[in-house]
């Protein structure tokens, strides 16, 4: 069933692209590149969202295929623009090791003649634009839904809180480093799930779920699940990011630590002895692989690395917790506690 979820989220996203080509035409080539860039921006993802409307959809006995794909069409755009625009704010030209959409429209100006200044504008200015149009159109998918308007309504909710609160989270993630402090875990929790675990977990089940017709209880239990597991999602995604192997993960183990990420990994480590060798390494643009390994063996012998995966298994364990005492469905409830555990288990 998931390959055919996917098959179907392709299908939607490659029948949007070519009407929006066609649409952009007339307004010339460079209007025609940037739709371009946006599909292959969304493509390689691991199309999570879109399951996750599937799996809370067809648990509460939802079986309309179209209606479960557009839902989770809505969520795989929102995750296309949320990424662009977290690549123009980390200031990232390359996304899954191609040229994401600023990357592509920097290295266009090229091209045609701009100089680095000018390249960096277009760039820039592609990936607002770009974002904004994969956000908008996330936002069409749920309004021009035929579905009851009580539904819809309830849809176009779940989708305003998730943009509401990611963008806190975003902001929060910038104003934290850009005071160059090390926050608590805490409050890197609290970023984790602002930033991610809302618009990527709670909101694809609480949507899912509401397009099934499932009631209120079982809305929020599925909520409260969704922000758990999705805190435990990045914090392994932020141990990969730094531990993992690159060949598998598509992403280099130290772009996070030259950038100065913080992450549990960090505000653990940020309460040991062992911070004072780290922080002088850590957020140095220049930081080369040898550096990057020291540091790695650093975040080991203070503790940091087994603190994060225990923090990621807690959350897991809470989760579980959250479907067990929920009145949900069994098999949502199984499918759901297996996804939780191949969240923290994953090697990408």
């Amino acid at each position: 069933m998931p390959e055919l979820l996917d098959s179907a989220i392709d299908d939607e996203l490659r029948a949007f692209f070519a009407e929006a080509h066609v649409r952009a035409g007339p307004y010339g080539g460079h209007y025609a590149a940037l739709w371009e860039s946006i599909e292959q921006q969304s493509s390689g993802g691991k199309r999570v969202r879109p399951r996750l409307v599937w799996s809370a959809y067809r648990g509460f006995g939802g079986d309309d295929r179209g209606l479960a794909t557009r839902v989770a069409l809505a969520f795989e755009l929102l995750h296309t623009a949320f990424l662009i625009h977290d690549d123009l704010i980390d200031r990232d030209l390359v996304r899954r090791g191609a040229p994401n959409v600023a990357g592509r429209f920097a290295a266009r100006a090229l091209e045609h003649g701009a100089d680095e200044r000018a390249s960096a504008v277009w760039g820039e200015t592609a990936a607002v634009l770009a974002g904004d149009l994969a956000l908008s159109r996330a936002h069409r998918e749920l309004a021009m839904l035929p579905v009851e308007r009580a539904c819809r309504e309830a849809l176009l909710d779940i989708l305003d809180r998730a943009v509401f609160i990611s963008a806190a989270g975003e902001l929060s993630d910038v104003v934290s480093s850009l005071r160059g402090t090390t926050p608590a875990i805490e409050s890197v929790l609290a970023t984790l799930e602002q930033k991610t675990a809302v618009y990527s977990f709670e909101a694809p089940l609480a949507a899912g779920a509401v397009l099934a017709g499932a009631g209120e209880e079982s809305v929020a239990a599925l909520c409260r699940f969704g922000r758990l597991v999705g805190v435990a999602f990045q914090i392994t995604d932020d141990v990969l990011g730094v531990f993992g192997d690159p060949v598998v993960t598509g992403k280099s183990s130290s772009a996070d630590l030259r950038e100065g990420k913080r992450t549990a990994l960090i505000a653990h480590a940020a309460t040991t002895p062992s911070w004072a060798l780290i922080s002088d390494r850590l957020g140095d643009p220049a930081l080369d692989e040898a550096e990057a390994e020291a540091i790695r063996e650093e975040l080991v012998r203070c503790g940091a690395l087994d603190a994060a995966v225990a923090l990621a298994d807690e959350h897991v364990t809470l989760a579980r917790h959250e479907l067990d005492a929920a009145d949900l469905p069994g098999g949502l409830r199984a499918e759901l506690g297996d996804f939780a555990q191949r969240a923290v288990e994953r090697v990408r």
